[in-house]
């Protein structure tokens, strides 16, 4: 390249081509050249290189962000820009929405009374009854034992009560329930006590009789129109049949709950606070649930029989709390009930067998029984020999392991019977029979 165009004879710059340089064109009738076209270092390869003055162009507003033109050279509408529009004409449209909705709500409110409110026989829409209540359902079984349940009221000075009771013969208007829920009126100047029936009517009852022993009590009221509960028995009861029952908890009368029996001659002490009541009873246990005001309620089978008197409840009432249902309820059994009903209407007071011995539950980690604490003088024990110290571990040969069961046992005979104890005394166990006496 240097060979083909260096310059010639000591001259500077760049050489001829070869076969001299080419005539000049001209592309126009006048020539293009500019007067100072020969200085023009883009046309002569002699003149000295030189930089000129930077390009000046014409300000143009500016903008943030790049401007992006479409093929047609149209600029872009970008996305924040639409966003932006968009937003604009959303709240012009929400600001219309509610100019529109604040000015038709005031129409509304100022022409409302002019719009009815009521229409003249509109019916509503109506559903035939689907629900099929079959004999022997709870609500069955309720509504044929609701009218023999009663409310019990106990009025004192200052003070009151409230409980359940059963009516168990119509004629002669006699009302069973439990001796603690009418105890505190018992010979007490001015104490009233009144039965509140499933209508709503009431009828002053007056005490028949009571027996502290057994927890029960009869009334009686004078009012026509009774209707008697049907009283069944436990002896064809099993761990696990349903069971209602019906009392007033708390005052709410005619209260029903449901459940099974949980267990059956289940040994419970009844000590009632402020009562002389101290028993023991051989209890239906059950879990519907009971609480108080349910006592002299009744407890009914799947037949609507009363099958007990619903008496006391197991809590885990603390200090500062109340008592209440956590489904350990029991009964007293109804044929007890029955035949201490009997002998209180017959003759106002109820007798039972007595052992003669005061006692308490004992075990030595292999057996458990009743320890005898002392013996009456007189009794049936005393006079066979029983001592204190003894621990009773069997009553006719059925196992005895607490002080309750020992005294269930012993009620479960009449005065004068003769029952057989197994003793442990000294380390021995040896068997004295006993002629239970009267209690």
């Amino acid at each position: 390249m240097l060979r083909a165009f260096a310059p010639r004879d000591g001259a500077t710059g760049l050489g001829e081509p070869p076969g001299g340089r080419p005539a000049r064109r001209r592309t126009a009738a006048a020539p293009f050249w500019k007067p100072d076209a020969a200085a023009d270092p883009w046309r002569d390869p002699h003149a000295p290189a030189a930089l000129g003055a930077p390009a000046q162009y014409p300000e143009e507003p500016q903008q943030s962000g790049p401007v992006v033109l479409d093929p047609q050279g149209r600029r872009k509408v970008r996305v924040r820009d639409l966003s932006v529009r968009l937003t604009v004409l959303a709240l012009l449209s929400l600001l219309l929405v509610g100019m529109v909705g604040g000015t038709t709500a005031w129409y509304l409110g100022r022409t409302a009374d002019e719009a009815p409110l009521l229409a003249e026989g509109t019916q509503l829409s109506e559903v035939s009854p689907g629900t099929s209540r079959e004999p022997g359902s709870i609500s069955d079984i309720a509504g044929r034992i609701m009218p023999a349940v009663v409310s019990i009221e106990v009025r004192l000075a200052g003070a009151g009560a409230t409980g359940s009771g059963v009516v168990v013969d119509a004629d002669g208007g006699y009302i069973v329930t439990n001796n603690h829920v009418i105890s505190g009126a018992a010979d007490v100047e001015g104490a009233e006590i009144r039965a509140v029936f499933s209508d709503g009517s009431g009828s002053t009852a007056r005490i028949v009789g009571r027996d502290p022993a057994s927890d029960l009590a009869v009334l009686k009221v004078d009012k026509p129109g009774l209707v008697a509960a049907s009283l069944g028995s436990v002896s064809d009861l099993v761990v696990g049949d349903p069971v209602v029952a019906i009392g007033s908890p708390l005052g709410l009368a005619g209260t029903v709950t449901s459940g099974i029996v949980s267990a059956l001659d289940r040994p419970v002490r009844l000590s009632g606070d402020g009562s002389d009541t101290n028993a023991v009873i051989s209890a239906v246990q059950t879990d519907a649930p009971i609480n108080p005001g349910n006592s002299g309620g009744a407890l009914v089978d799947a037949t609507g029989a009363v099958i007990g008197i619903n008496t006391a409840i197991a809590s885990v009432a603390g200090a500062g709390t109340t008592g209440g249902s956590i489904g350990l309820g029991f009964a007293i059994p109804i044929d007890t009930v029955r035949d201490i009903s009997e002998e209180l209407i017959s003759t106002g007071t109820a007798v039972h067998a007595s052992l003669g011995v005061n006692a308490r539950t004992v075990t030595d980690g292999t057996r458990d029984g009743a320890l005898v604490l002392n013996v009456e003088p007189d009794s049936g024990a005393a006079e066979a020999g029983v001592q204190e110290q003894d621990v009773v571990i069997a009553v006719d040969g059925e196992p005895v392991r607490s002080s309750e069961e020992l005294a269930v046992e012993v009620d479960a005979h009449e005065p004068g019977d003769t029952v057989t104890l197994e003793l442990v005394r000294g380390g021995s166990s040896r068997e004295v029979d006993v002629t239970l006496g009267m209690a």
